[in-house]
């Protein structure tokens, strides 16, 4: 879906749908990715949602895939970015729901525009998230050494299962192609653009203490870009300030939605109804 943004400094902006027309009168769930990423890497998630009674716009953020440049370098303006699409799209409620770099994104939006959150997911998250030196110096100077880490670090086994069943697949190798793809797409040191985001956030407690909607937290056992305990400050300061929070742990490392896609469906899927029933309830 190709979204008209001329309300948004003209920029070419792309969202899968999840192979179903876009309804706004559907509850709503916007997808956000992580750095270095693009809408695919929910591809299993978003179809299901589709096709049972939910909205769906897995972006593009910009810069990314197929939503044009400049790509943007804070979480804030991402943020901003995100709710002029649902002005654009004409929606006034979403379930955000954003992994990574993405879930800073998917909490800002959600802690700055309460009025538009009917829920918040948050996968492999953070707070603060930051990104070692070396990898920002590799981003910055050597970005192929960069994107070898990361699909190193973002898996937990060489070959996980259940989550490629068929012969021919293997997440490291589609992960790797990914990345590659995306920076060839893009613009110069993107991946650093994306890391020094997430690096130089700062106000993920404070906008924690905004959320008024529900929030899922989703976490990976043996993710080691950000292991459980990451999250736990973020957990508490949600909680802290009254907002409803679940936490999911799956058997999975940072690429939870490739090594559990089921799984990391399932939770995802129950909070959506949990959020959307609520909704319903309110209007």
């Amino acid at each position: 879906m190709n979204i008209d943004m001329a309300g948004a400094k003209g920029r070419a902006t792309y969202a899968y749908t999840g192979g179903k027309r876009f309804d706004a009168a559907r509850p709503a769930v916007v997808f956000i990715h992580g750095a270095e990423h693009d809408h695919s890497v929910w591809a299993l998630q978003t179809r299901y949602f589709a096709h049972h009674g939910f909205g769906v716009l897995a972006l593009d953020l910009p810069g990314h895939g197929r939503t044009g440049g400049p790509a943007l370098s804070t979480i804030g303006a991402l943020a901003d970015w995100v709710i002029a699409v649902l002005d654009a799209v004409r929606v006034q409620k979403a379930l955000f729901v954003g992994h990574s770099m993405g879930s800073l994104i998917a909490l800002d939006a959600a802690a700055r525009h309460p009025a538009r959150a009917m829920g918040l997911a948050l996968l492999a998250t953070a707070a603060p998230m930051h990104v070692s030196d070396t990898l920002l110096d590799a981003a910055r100077e050597h970005e192929p050494e960069a994107i070898d880490m990361v699909n190193q670090w973002s898996h937990s086994t060489i070959a996980a299962k259940p989550s490629s069943p068929a012969p021919g697949f293997w997440l490291q190798g589609v992960n790797q192609r990914l990345m590659e793809r995306v920076s060839l797409r893009g613009e110069a040191q993107l991946f650093h653009t994306d890391f020094s985001a997430c690096n130089s956030y700062a106000d993920a407690l404070e906008r924690a203490a905004a959320v008024r909607c529900p929030v899922c937290v989703v976490s990976g056992r043996r993710d080691a870009m950000t292991p459980p305990r990451a999250a736990r400050p973020l957990v508490d300061a949600l909680r802290q300030a009254g907002a409803a929070v679940q936490t999911v742990e799956l058997d999975a490392g940072h690429a939870l939605m490739s090594e559990q896609p089921d799984a990391t469906l399932d939770a995802l899927f129950a909070f959506a109804l949990g959020c959307a029933k609520t909704q319903a309830q309110a209007d």
